[in-house]
């Protein structure tokens, strides 16, 4: 995988394990199934750094000092290859990951093919981390879960397009977050309306009007070229109090 100069930066395999057998020739009619669990297939990627360590020692060095800090630049590696491989497969259904998806995390050092099938010279094994909701992502989730299945709620259109603008700003894609938000934006404001007499919605929506001038800019701007430091400030400043609008929404109840 190279880097924005060309440069070889990494060498990522990916190795599937566990996969269950496939038997071609049971026909295609259905069979009684069976009680057992059916087996699990996992994947294992392998996140191999192109410049080598100059011997163990710097590289015992280097695995003293390792952590999760490596384990979430790894991640983003891994997610920048899953978002080209949608690109490139044009499949929608092909998803980033988390760190705390993973089964397990290690961190080590070795040499040749062994490395690229999981084994090592060293290693640590990091331990698990636990998913949990972002205060400034989610209220109440629990409670307004319950009330869209029950239909006391309804899920907003541009709900989904702000967790598409804030999966495209964690992952530092400027443009596509910028076009994202402006689309966002947009429906917001529509959708936010009938809401405008309650509570401190009003005062909300006229300062999402505010942004809504700036977000279309840096929008435009994004379609001709890149998106510089000021301009994805402003998107993120943005997406956050658009983020804290659909917070005071949900905060008003589902009755």
């Amino acid at each position: 995988m190279r880097g924005h100069a060309g440069e070889l930066e990494h060498v990522l395999v990916i190795a599937t394990l566990g996969a269950p057998e496939r038997r071609w020739l049971r026909g295609r009619r259905p069979r009684a199934a069976s009680p057992a669990a059916a087996p699990v297939t996992t994947s294992r990627a392998t996140l191999v750094a192109a410049e080598p360590f100059d011997g163990e020692g710097p590289a015992e060095r280097w695995l003293r000092t390792a952590g999760e800090s490596d384990a979430q630049a790894a991640v983003t590696v891994l997610n920048r290859v899953l978002h080209l491989h949608r690109a490139a497969t044009a499949d929608p259904h092909v998803r980033e990951v988390r760190r705390d998806q993973a089964v397990v995390v290690r961190l080590g050092f070795g040499d040749g093919e062994r490395v690229a099938d999981g084994r090592w010279v060293q290693a640590i094994e990091l331990p698990a981390v636990h998913a949990r909701t972002r205060r400034d992502a989610a209220l109440r989730p629990q409670e307004r879960l319950a009330a869209l299945l029950g239909g006391r709620d309804a899920a907003l259109a541009c709900e989904e397009l702000v967790l598409r603008a804030r999966q495209d700003v964690d992952a530092g894609r400027r443009r596509e977050a910028a076009l994202q938000l402006d689309a966002a934006l947009t429906a917001a404001l529509a959708e936010l309306e009938p809401w405008s007499t309650r509570a401190d919605l009003a005062a909300r929506l006229a300062e999402l009007r505010d942004l809504q001038g700036t977000v279309r800019a840096v929008a435009q701007a994004a379609l001709q070229g890149g998106v510089d430091d000021d301009a994805d400030a402003a998107v993120r400043r943005a997406l956050e109090r658009l983020e804290a609008a659909l917070r005071a929404r949900t905060a008003l109840g589902f009755d």
